[in-house]
């Protein structure tokens, strides 16, 4: 629901019901995470998307039936071979989805999308099997907002199913640090922020640290690289890019990023300046097992030579270690395409 959070708060203030339709339970080789919403408005106006494509008509359907009568429901998708068919689910996975119509003043969707828009944490626990079907709270910094009562529930850490309830967990952005106002560092962040990154551009020069180059950018900041990141808040989500390609800013920042909580670090550079680099850092202090973290070359070999093609390949990698991928080529592969 994320990705179309401002669309349903704007229908919200507008006074609009809407059907909104929720993946819940994945198994198999399921496209999309638990979570992942379509909503449909009056005017049939439809936003998101629950399969990458394979059910959308039957789950826009559904949602219009639900618009219309405000009965919610559970539908279950690729369960059979004649639902594959039928429904042109091409996936081996299945999916529980619950639909449910959604009044301008829902109390626990209107605080799970304000906690959402406004970057802040947020859980929604709705009911998914029994009479009390599609009955939601929210939990948020502002406390709870709905109309479910919870009892002594064990709610995972993050979003999955627990009995007779599902829970969406909506975690802040991830913040992604790009250290070097550079040529490449533009398409990053515009790559970035379309993935739910929150991106910080920091250099020492500002005459490239500008809002001008970086319109996209969360946060545009001018000082020394260590210094901006001796302030940052940084744990096992955050990003660290660096692109200023001189051992003057480089080096001080990586001392510190290397032995940070950080979940990715890396640098621009080529193999040379890559072994150059080490060796500088291993002057300084730093071990093995922290060098070992520094991924440089960065990126993925795509064989680009154009500033978003780069960009393409270092948002990429990112990608594939938060997600502990491969990185390969699909086409080549064996085994489930989703993990």
């Amino acid at each position: 629901m994320r990705d179309i959070a401002a669309t349903l708060r704007a229908w919200m203030d507008d006074g609009k019901p809407f059907a909104l339709a929720s993946v819940v339970g994945t198994a198999g080789s399921s496209p999309r995470p638990l979570g992942t919403a379509l909503a449909v408005d009056a005017d049939g106006t439809a936003v998101g998307g629950v399969s990458g494509g394979c059910v959308e008509a039957a789950v826009y359907g559904r949602c219009q039936e639900v618009l219309e009568t405000g009965t919610p429901a559970v539908d279950s998708y690729g369960a059979t071979e004649e639902e594959r068919f039928f429904l042109g689910i091409t996936c081996d996975g299945t999916m529980d989805v619950l639909v449910v119509r959604v009044e301008p003043d829902d109390p626990a969707i209107g605080a799970t999308l304000d906690a959402v828009l406004a970057g802040e944490s947020a859980s929604l626990v709705r009911v998914v099997e029994g009479p009390d079907l599609g009955t939601a709270v929210a939990m948020s910094a502002n406390g709870f907002a709905g109309r479910l009562e919870l009892g002594a529930i064990d709610l995972p850490a993050a979003s999955g199913r627990v009995g007779r309830f599902a829970v969406e967990d909506y975690s802040p952005p991830p913040d992604l640090y790009i250290y070097g106002a550079v040529d490449f560092a533009a398409p990053i962040v515009r790559i970035a922020k379309t993935l739910g990154f929150r991106v910080t551009v920091c250099d020492a020069r500002p005459v490239f640290a500008t809002e001008i180059r970086f319109p996209d950018a969360d946060a545009i900041v001018v000082d020394w690289p260590h210094r901006h990141f001796d302030a940052a808040e940084v744990d096992a989500t955050t990003t660290v890019v660096v692109l200023t390609h001189d051992e003057k800013f480089d080096l001080p920042l990586l001392e510190r990023a290397l032995v940070s909580e950080a979940g990715y670090v890396g640098a621009l550079g080529s193999r040379a300046t890559h072994r150059d680099r080490l060796e500088r850092l291993r002057e300084a202090g730093l071990e093995e097992e922290a060098l070992a973290r520094l991924r440089s070359p960065i990126g993925l070999d795509l064989n680009g030579r154009t500033a978003e093609e780069t960009a393409l390949s270092i948002v990429a990698e990112i990608v594939a270690v938060r997600n502990d991928a491969r990185a390969g080529f699909l086409t080549g592969a064996q085994g489930p395409i989703h993990h």
